[in-house]
């Protein structure tokens, strides 16, 4: 069987390189660390929630949904016992929906089945909805202080490039080598402050686009550094599918019509929600009798996530006018 790279890497690891990589990073984190408000709790449900959010959402971004959420919900017990209509409303225009659905359904679980205690072990992390590999191993580690490995973009960036040199799209390397890499540095005790490292250092100074080699505490001793200095290697990704216009996809208009059930009036003696038409009309300018059937889908879609409700009058499908969106 080949040899992985990444196994390759892993055996060129000795003690005093790693030791060395150790001292270079967290010497650097600890002057250039990002000031994040969930750095300054170990509460294992902020943590959850900011680790949520994060989700393909950029940090500066997530503070300050993070804070107003938090502040609305600040701990698990006040998320469990809250409809998921306020739920949503507090979550704003965040986006990637489903993620509230999941998040409300965990602070019920982590009520009703573990004492209002989020679970500090990864396997029972990761039977909570929602809650992946990754996310698992953040909580571990950023709230319990658990020495585990976990990997997300800007981690695997850092990683492939201060390691195996690099990217190179035709030559990718699997997820699951990059994770031993991870794990075969991680320092004992120090997990909290390694992985906060990689993330900060990947965001900051290990960019995607472009990496600023000068600036990195990692100069030295990186196997990109000097490719990516003399222009041997770009660091620019390719495109591998044609660009889409987000405000022609269904998640825009997902996202439109959440913030619109969002506005409604929440008094007793008001309808149920808006009617599809006033709906349709409310999203998009040139809404017409031919776009029913779409506006449906979504609303549906919305539904089967649990992010809607639907009301009808009559069963009649072509009814258009009886039809009642809402919050669930």
């Amino acid at each position: 069987m080949p040899v992985s790279r990444a196994e390759t890497e892993h055996s060129l690891l000795d003690d005093a390189s790693i030791a060395a990589l150790h001292d270079l990073l967290l010497d650097w984190f600890a002057k250039a660390g990002r000031d994040l408000p969930w750095r300054h709790t170990r509460d294992p449900y902020r943590i959850l929630v900011s680790e949520v959010m994060l989700q393909q959402i950029q940090v500066v971004r997530a503070v300050p949904f993070y804070e107003t959420f938090v502040g609305r919900f600040p701990r698990v017990e006040s998320l469990a016992s809250a409809a998921l209509a306020d739920v949503i409303r507090v979550w704003g225009d965040l986006g990637r929906y489903r993620r509230i659905v999941y998040l409300h359904q965990t602070a019920r679980i982590v009520v009703e089945q573990h004492g209002g205690v989020v679970p500090r072990d990864v396997a029972t992390l990761r039977t909570l909805p929602g809650v992946g590999p990754y996310t698992a191993g953040a909580v571990a580690c950023f709230a319990y202080e658990i020495d585990v490995a976990f990997i997300d973009t800007n981690m695997k960036r850092v990683l492939h490039r201060a390691l195996m040199g690099p990217e190179h799209p035709d030559h990718p390397v699997k997820e699951s080598e990059l994770l031993a890499l991870a794990e075969r540095l991680l320092p004992p005790a120090r997990a909290w402050q390694w992985n906060s490292a990689l993330m900060d250092l990947g965001a900051t100074v290990c960019t995607s686009r472009r990496p600023n080699c000068l600036t990195c505490p990692l100069l030295t001793s990186c196997r990109s550094a000097e490719d990516f200095l003399a222009g041997r290697a770009s660091p620019t990704a390719v495109r591998k599918t044609p660009p889409y216009r987000f405000e022609e996809s269904n998640r825009f208009y997902r996202g439109r019509v959440l913030a619109t059930l969002r506005s409604l009036p929440t008094e007793d003696d008001t309808p149920n929600g808006i009617g599809l038409e006033e709906l349709g009309r409310t999203i998009r300018d040139d809404f017409a009798e031919e776009h029913f059937g779409w506006l449906r889908s979504v609303v549906g879609g919305l539904a089967k996530d649990g992010l809607a409700a639907i009301s009808e009058e009559s069963p009649a499908y072509d009814a258009e006018a009886t039809v009642r969106v809402s919050l669930p």
